[in-house]
């Protein structure tokens, strides 16, 4: 069994049940994430999901490291990330049957994603009937102005080189 806690600086901390602290993972999106707020997993213990105090959901994917949490290079590799809220996210769920996650939100929406890709199915006490089989089309919120990148498995950090360095001119 591993421990999960999330944290004030961003970070979730995994932890034996003897106390030892195993990993730490950092969200690595583009936008920052603020404190984290909220934990959940699937109920097979794929997906590691976090809510943040800035509204914004985390997905990680810790089958491989679980399967063997003392080999070094099991990997915990974040999935995705996107704004769900604009404001702190207070609970989440992931339903597997469907591939949806649940948010909450301190601003009292209850809103449902597509869990793989981050899309917008809608929200708790709309008019219209949940279309969960359409992913096609990119919907919002009205309150979420921009879709967040998505970060895949096979994503790296990007590395910047520079081609022309800074020359310092003497005559300028």
């Amino acid at each position: 069994p591993i421990l999960a806690s999330a944290h004030g600086s961003g970070c979730i901390r995994l932890w034996s049940i003897q106390g030892n602290l195993i990993k730490e993972l950092l969200p690595f999106s583009k936008d920052p994430s603020g404190p984290l707020t909220v934990l959940c997993t699937d109920i097979s213990t794929e997906l590691l999901l976090a809510g943040s105090k800035e509204g914004y959901v985390i997905c990680w994917n810790i089958a491989s490291f679980l399967e063997d949490s003392q080999n070094k290079k099991k990997q915990v590799k974040e999935k995705l990330c996107w704004r769900a809220h604009n404001t702190e996210v207070v609970d989440l769920f992931h339903e597997k049957e469907k591939n949806v996650v649940v948010t909450a939100s301190t601003d009292g929406s209850v809103r449902i994603w597509h869990a793989e890709s981050g899309y917008y199915f809608g929200y708790f006490g709309q008019s219209r009937k949940f279309e969960l089989s359409d992913t096609s089309r990119l919907i919002l919120p009205s309150d979420v102005n921009n879709f967040t990148a998505i970060i895949r498995e096979e994503s790296k950090p990007i590395e910047k080189k520079v081609e022309y360095p800074l020359m310092l001119d003497k005559d300028k």
